[in-house]
């Protein structure tokens, strides 16, 4: 399976911040593209990749920081390194709140932008892996019948076979039978790994 290579884009409206900053990243071999402002960013077509956002705290209209609010208002799930030349305090910790990855103050060292960028596409794969794991599961959970999902929810509620089955109507071996098609068709090894499935899908957690 080929791991498609991360692009990084760039929100700055100084045309010098964006062309140099686009130099150092073709130089290490990473796809950049820039944008004047978030309007422009949001209009473009972005490809389903890895990716992170440099974004300058100090835009003309939409503040970098009211354009990571309307991100998040969005969906718009990117990680962003904020970028200024006039950074404070209250400005840094106000981003990092808002799940900033960074904050850089200009100018800053080539290698500082260099590892923000990897800490933030990295974050940015992990996530998406951990999505497509989810929506894996989610398939699979689909496959249940409606009596399979009532099982597992009560399963991973920590209730025995014989309580089950009181509780649905059934004899407890239609439950081991029904248990055993969840374990299968969700493809668990354990209770533990089924409960942790179920805690990724938000459905019950187990009761102790």
């Amino acid at each position: 399976m080929t791991i498609p290579d991360p692009i990084v884009y760039l929100i700055d409206d100084d045309e010098a911040v964006r062309v140099a900053v686009k130099d150092l990243l073709e130089s290490v071999g990473l796809r950049a593209e820039t944008f004047t402002s978030g309007r422009e960013f949001l209009k473009a077509a972005r490809a389903d990749v890895p990716s992170c956002l440099i974004l300058d705290v100090r835009l003309p209209g939409v503040s970098g920081l009211e354009f990571q609010r309307e991100l998040t208002a969005a969906n718009v799930e990117i990680p962003v390194i904020f970028i200024t030349g006039h950074g404070d305090i209250p400005m840094t910790v106000q981003a990092m709140k808002a799940g900033a990855v960074d904050f850089l103050t200009k100018p800053f060292r080539d290698q500082e932008l260099l590892d923000a960028i990897h800490k933030a596409v990295e974050r940015d794969r992990a996530r998406r892996e951990e999505q497509a794991g989810v929506e894996d599961l989610r398939k699979r959970y689909e496959e249940l019948t409606p009596r399979e999902r009532e099982v597992m929810g009560l399963v991973v509620q920590g209730l025995l076979n014989k309580q089950i089955a009181t509780d649905l109507g059934t004899s407890e071996t239609t439950v081991k039978i029904h248990r055993g098609q969840v374990m299968r068709k969700m493809q668990a090894d354990s209770l533990p790994d089924l409960v942790r499935m179920a805690e990724r899908l938000s459905l019950p957690a187990q009761k102790y």
